[in-house]
């Protein structure tokens, strides 16, 4: 008799039935590639990430807020509880507000006469159609609403994003909508949202076009280097875990990840990495990009705790597919987390890190 049924389980799968539920059809058929990878990423998350109120970080690439993954997905799992902070590109907090302001996004086809959308006056984003007054309308309420004093000043991006989404929030509410807008839930649940390249987006854009009328409103990027290491050191120093979701890869990639050799190769202070790494991506790891980078390759910088590699899972797959799927699961699998509130804790986690900090003999 084969060796292997003392090492691995038998590949058997139930026969998928009329009525099945996603979280059953992920435990019972995913069972070999991706479709493995996959499953293995929806326990990863359901069962270790969010065990003992672990600390989780999502970082979001790509064009998923205007495809309707904000609303659909994002926006669920804060409200949960299951996301903690995030670090996303200016694009997708910005496509974000469309749906926070009532706009109109469709679902059109990528093989349309670009020239001709031009010419109408419409945008496209592969099959995702909206008008290009969607573009001007949104462009003017951000314009109007950092001219407000609170604004005149310089920050982080997390504090930013968290003003901005107050706003976004009275908006809906004058409109009757809700949970349309991740800035909005960043709001109200108190999720840190810090973007990474904050001049790279319609946001920064506009931002830079105040500044030339006299706007005082700068971006702190010092500031959030440090607040991000601050979130992570935090949640490894009080004794719990530290995981990283990353949807896509880029620069929110690193900039998640960063927050450990920032502690440890930077500050000077002791640390491993983070527990738990689940990502999903169609980058390869052999052009040596960031994106496609592997968790074993991020252990050599310190990114990532060696001893919890062995749980980390890279799903190679569209994050349009992959996180609907990863979200549905959690939600059916694991009861909701009361919000974490980590904005509401930025000056503590602040002065923890810069005591810790203090006490280093790094110069």
């Amino acid at each position: 008799m084969s060796s292997l049924n003392k090492k691995f389980p038998r590949l058997l799968p139930k026969p998928i039935r009329r009525g099945m539920k996603v979280a059953e059809l992920i435990d019972t058929a995913f069972k070999a590639y991706n479709g493995a990878r996959l499953a293995e990423a929806c326990r990863l998350f359901t069962e270790k990430m969010l065990a003992k109120n672990g600390t989780v970080g999502m970082s979001l690439t790509g064009a998923l807020t205007p495809a309707g993954l904000g609303r659909a997905a994002i926006v669920p799992l804060m409200k949960a509880g299951f996301v903690d902070w995030i670090i996303s590109t200016g694009a997708n907090l910005y496509h974000d507000m469309h749906y926070g302001l009532g706009m109109q996004l469709f679902a059109g086809s990528p093989f349309l006469d670009d020239v001709e959308l031009r010419r109408d006056g419409i945008i496209r984003i592969y099959d995702v159609l909206f008008d290009y007054d969607v573009l001007l309308d949104t462009d003017a309420f951000v314009r109007n609403v950092i001219q407000a004093p609170e604004f005149q000043r310089a920050m982080g991006t997390d504090e930013f994003h968290f003003l901005l989404g107050r706003y976004v929030a009275e908006r809906e509410k004058r409109l009757g909508i809700k949970e349309t807008s991740v800035l909005a839930a960043g709001y109200q649940f108190g999720v840190p949202i810090f973007t990474s390249s904050p001049g790279d987006s319609s946001i920064g854009m506009n931002v830079a076009a105040m500044a030339l009328r006299d706007s005082k409103l700068l971006f702190d990027v010092n500031r959030d280097v440090n607040q991000t290491a601050a979130i992570v050191y935090a949640a490894k120093s009080s004794g719990g875990t530290s995981s990283v979701f990353i949807l896509g890869g880029g620069s929110p990639k690193n900039f998640i990840l960063q927050t450990e050799p920032q502690i440890q190769e930077v500050m000077g202070i002791e640390e491993r990495g983070h527990d738990y790494f689940l990502q999903c991506t169609d980058a390869r790891p052999d052009t040596g990009g960031l994106s496609g980078a592997t968790p074993g390759e991020a252990v050599s910088w310190g990114k990532v705790d060696p001893d919890r590699l062995p749980d980390a899972v890279v799903c190679y797959l569209d994050t349009t597919v992959a996180l609907p799927i990863i979200t549905a699961y959690a939600l059916a699998k694991h009861k909701p987390r009361p919000p974490r509130r980590l904005y509401d804790r930025r000056e503590e986690f602040m002065q923890l890190l810069l005591k810790e900090y203090r006490k280093s003999k790094r110069k």
